[in-house]
């Protein structure tokens, strides 16, 4: 009976948490706490605004250029006091005096002048504005990718450190049931029903254990650091857990034509990957716009005089037709690049759609498995307890030997914790498939 009593004060230590003292975090604070501040996020939203930039930056190609620029000079060079004086509409005959344009005195000219610029025609403008927009696109997904990582990353260090403590626990109740085997030891041997060896190897056990539980607690220390960096809590924070939801069943293999169609419409990576092919072909555009003319509208207004007042005001409007015939072959290397852009980014969307059905096949496989081990961790645990029951009563009456107890009791700690932890990768293995078809 006593041994019943200490099997269950074992199961009690290791399933349940001491939380006195201690705040409570649940897997879905922990998320949130991690989508809230986490750095990579920050860094993720930062590059959507910067792309949100781009976009902007590209509209501007669709609106006029106006520029206003005030200047003054003063010099005595011929040609420059000829035009300015021209220009301030001062220019008398005595200024014809061949002396007076060879040699003539400074003068000073303020000159402002106000330029409106516009592309009418610009071939690679709406290439710029795709490929602007594509990248804007691009950020967000990213950004949204990146939330689901961090939480799945943040259900797994939740999930590892669940299993952390559980082995800990495990291991301060396992030290406590070698402490008191050692101490039966010692009185059947002063009973005369053991012997100092069969003490020996109860005190070799207690230390096996605590140096099992120094690891274990290395470990859980390992743990809540990893825990503690991903929500932003100071890494020796301590904070009580609560259990994972239990497991749903897994999904049908039949099904997974299903889930392989899901992720490839969900999944951002997918996505990306679709907007890098149309970043693409407008790089390519842009490239083959290299070939076309441009036309542009050039307007302005000029005022020129001594001082900043009485100046005398001039107008100027024209219309420009660039077309490049010959740079070398620049043009057509750039083409040439650009259309393999092309090529290399429709190739790596076929290749990333092979990756997301792997990970879709890979999760459905992983769940099925954990679903099996935590079955048959459940079994496992039973058969071991039972077993250790009867073994320590065929000890007590001298039938079965220490060895055969100490192992009795390290199966039934090794079946608790694998139960544990397949329990917590059964949770994990369905987080797993839920992001890898796009949840």
């Amino acid at each position: 009976m006593r041994f019943r009593t200490v099997g269950i004060l074992i199961i009690l230590t290791l399933f349940s948490a001491d939380v006195r003292g201690q705040e409570r975090l649940t897997l879905a604070d922990a998320v949130a706490r991690t989508v809230d501040q986490h750095p990579a996020l920050r860094g993720a939203q930062a590059g959507e605004r910067a792309a949100g930039a781009a976009v902007d930056e590209a509209r501007a190609g669709w609106f006029p250029r106006v520029d206003y620029v005030e200047s003054w000079q003063r010099s005595d060079q011929p040609v420059f006091v000829f035009g300015s004086l021209l220009a301030q509409s001062r220019f008398g005959p005595g200024n014809f005096a061949i002396d007076a344009l060879n040699h003539p005195d400074a003068v000073s000219n303020v000159r402002g002048t106000v330029t409106a610029q516009h592309n009418l025609l610009d071939p690679a403008r709406p290439a710029r504005m795709s490929a602007a927009k594509a990248g804007q696109e691009t950020a967000a997904l990213a950004t949204a990718s990146l939330r689901r990582d961090l939480a799945l990353a943040t259900a797994r260090a939740y999930g590892g450190m669940l299993v952390a403590e559980a082995a800990r626990r495990a291991a301060e109740s396992a030290v406590t049931a070698a402490g008191e085997d050692r101490a039966r030891a010692e009185r059947r041997r002063d009973a005369g029903l053991a012997t100092d060896a069969d003490v020996l190897v109860f005190q070799v056990h207690a230390a096996a254990m605590k140096a099992r539980l120094a690891q274990a607690s290395g470990e859980e220390s390992v743990a809540r650091a990893a825990l503690n960096d991903l929500i932003g809590a100071p890494l020796d924070t301590t904070f009580a857990l609560e259990e994972l939801a239990s497991p749903t069943v897994p999904p049908a293999s039949a099904a997974i034509a299903d889930l392989e169609r899901e992720a490839l419409a969900n999944r951002e990576q997918v996505k990306q990957a679709g907007l890098q092919v149309r970043a693409a072909a407008a790089t390519r555009d842009i490239a083959r716009a290299a070939f076309l003319p441009t036309v542009g509208l050039q307007a302005g207004l000029e005022f020129d005089g001594e001082g900043f007042t009485g100046r005398q005001r001039w107008w100027m409007a024209g219309l420009e037709v660039r077309w490049n015939l010959f740079n070398g072959f620049g043009d057509r290397a750039r083409l040439a690049a650009a259309q393999a852009g092309a090529v290399r980014a429709e190739a790596e969307r076929e290749r990333l759609e092979d990756a997301i059905r792997l990970d879709v096949r890979s999760a459905v496989a992983r769940l099925t498995a954990a679903r099996a081990r935590e079955e048959t961790g459940r079994s496992a645990v039973e058969q071991a307890r039972e077993a250790q029951r009867i073994i320590r009563e065929r000890y007590e009456a001298g039938m079965a030997g220490v060895s055969d107890l100490l192992r009795a009791a390290n199966a039934l700690l090794d079946a608790e914790l694998q139960q544990r932890a397949a329990t917590v990768d059964l949770f994990l293995s369905e987080r797993t498939l839920e992001w890898a078809v796009g949840r």
